[in-house]
C-alpha cells in the first residue's frame, strides 16, 4: 500500500478495529468507502494478531527463564464454569 496509515498501539488498534466493525455492520457506507474501511480493518487485525503473537512469545521466554516447562491455567472460581472464551 502506497499510503499505508501508521499503525497505533495495540489498545488503540483494537478500539479502532471495533469502530470499523460497527461502521461496516451498519451497512450504510457506499461500496468504495466500505472497501476502504474493510481494508483498514484487515490491516488492524493483522497488527493486533502480530502484537498478541509477540506478547505470547515474551511470556513463553519469561516462563522458560523461571524454569517452568509450561503455562498453568488460571484457577476457575466455583460456579464460573462455562463462562470462558466460548461464551462470547
Amino acid at each position: 500500500m502506497a499510503s499505508e496509515q501508521q499503525l497505533p498501539e495495540f489498545e488503540q488498534a483494537l478500539a479502532e478495529l471495533e469502530a470499523v466493525v460497527e461502521r461496516l455492520e451498519r451497512g450504510d457506507l457506499p461500496l468504495e468507502e466500505a472497501l476502504r474501511v474493510f481494508e483498514r480493518g484487515v490491516e488492524l487485525t493483522r497488527h493486533c494478531q502480530s502484537a498478541l503473537k509477540a506478547a505470547q512469545q515474551r511470556v513463553d521466554i519469561l516462563i522458560k527463564r523461571n524454569g517452568q516447562s509450561e503455562i498453568e491455567p488460571f484457577a476457575t472460581p466455583e460456579g464460573a464454569e462455562g463462562t470462558g472464551a466460548s461464551a462470547r
